[in-house]
Order: structure tokens, then C-alpha cells, then sequence
């Protein structure tokens, strides 16, 4: 007996196709979203990662800015004793050559000259006076020169000045300090190292001598 389906069962299979259709588009509309959060959720952890890691790095490098600073604040205190230490060498140094040097100044000036003033500028040594006469002053130059501890004296000034009859002149002229290192080098050399004072000091005595004679 044959059967004769009287119902719509094409609208049906419509309908049916359709619920098919809106479920699918649901569900790649909810894969989407969840892929979508997925997605954003990655890269908002790459992102927060990034974040941390740039503060930390930040951190650091204010550290470090910090550990420059006091490198650079104790390179300048390193400084500062180097330059001390330089300097308390050099004085200690030099202490021999300022005992010599003002013996000197005293052995080497003749009768009829007084100092009256010193300077000192490095190595130069400017001496300010007053003498009786230009033969005075030429004398004190000789004796400068032969003192072994002052060399090249180059008279400035000199001319007749009032106020004092006794020395009626008045000078200035400049020398060269000897170098105590090159006299140390000298008395290295093959010559006894005892010896090498002895000519600074003959030469020294003999115009005091001559000067207190005239």
C-alpha cells in the first residue's frame, strides 16, 4: 500500500536547515570570541611580561646610575689625595732644597745689600733690595750665579731711590732654582755621591768672605 506524506515537509526541512545554520554561525561566532580572548589575552600577558621587565631593567639602571655617581664621587676623592700626596712630596722634596737655598741667601750676599722682600713663582725666585752701589748689586749677581743653587740672575730694575743714604738704591732681579734632581743624577754619576755638595758650598763661601773683606 503506498503512503502519500500530505505535510510540508519541505518547509520543514527549511526550518530544520535553518536552526542548522544559526546554530553553526553561534558557534563559530562563539569559537571567534573565544579565540579573540585567547588571542588578546596573550599578548595582554606578553605585553604585562614586557611591562615588568622594563620597570626591572628601570630599577637597574637607576642602580647603576647610582654606583656611577659614587665611582665618580670617589675618583674625585682618589683625585683630590693624589693631588695631596703630590704635594706633600714635593714639599718633602724640596725641603733640602729650601735649607740650601736659604743658606745660600744668606752666604751669598755681599756688604752693602740688603734684601727686602722675596718671592717665589714656581722656579723662579724674585729678590727685591737695596744696595750702596750698582758694583754691589753686580757682585751679589756673581755670587747668585756661583751659589750651585741658583742659576741665570737677570737683573729687572735698578735705580737711585730716597729715604735711605746707607743704600740708595734699589733693585729687583729674578733666578733660576736648581733642579735637585738633576744634582741627585750628578752625584750618581762615577764621582763619589758625598762629593757632589761640596762645590755649591766652596764657591759659596769664598764671595762672603771676599764681601766681608771689602
Amino acid at each position: 500500500m503506498a503512503r502519500i506524506n500530505l505535510l510540508p515537509w519541505r518547509e520543514e526541512r527549511r526550518k530544520a536547515r535553518q536552526k542548522e545554520f544559526v546554530g553553526m554561525l553561534g558557534l563559530a561566532v562563539v569559537a571567534g570570541v573565544l579565540l579573540s580572548f585567547l588571542i588578546v589575552s596573550f599578548y595582554s600577558g606578553r605585553i604585562s611580561s614586557q611591562t615588568a621587565r622594563n620597570e626591572y631593567l628601570r630599577g637597574e639602571i637607576t642602580k647603576v646610575d647610582g654606583q656611577i655617581k659614587e665611582i665618580e664621587a670617589l675618583d674625585k676623592k682618589k683625585a683630590k689625595l693624589l693631588a695631596r700626596k703630590e704635594v706633600i712630596e714635593q714639599l718633602q722634596s724640596n725641603r733640602a732644597q729650601m735649607v740650601h737655598l736659604f743658606d745660600s741667601l744668606v752666604r751669598t750676599i755681599p756688604d752693602g745689600v740688603a734684601l727686602t722682600a722675596i718671592k717665589q713663582e714656581g722656579d723662579i725666585l724674585t729678590l727685591s733690595g737695596r744696595s750702596q752701589s750698582n758694583a754691589r748689586v753686580s757682585t751679589y749677581m756673581r755670587n747668585l750665579e756661583s751659589s750651585g743653587w741658583m742659576t741665570n740672575p737677570d737683573l729687572n730694575v735698578i735705580e737711585a731711590k730716597e729715604g735711605n743714604a746707607g743704600l740708595p738704591y734699589e733693585f729687583t732681579l729674578k733666578v733660576k732654582l736648581a733642579n735637585p734632581n738633576a744634582a741627585k743624577e750628578g752625584d750618581a754619576a762615577p764621582a763619589a755621591p758625598a762629593a757632589a755638595p761640596a762645590p755649591a758650598a766652596t764657591p759659596v763661601a769664598a764671595p762672603a768672605a771676599g764681601g766681608a773683606a771689602s
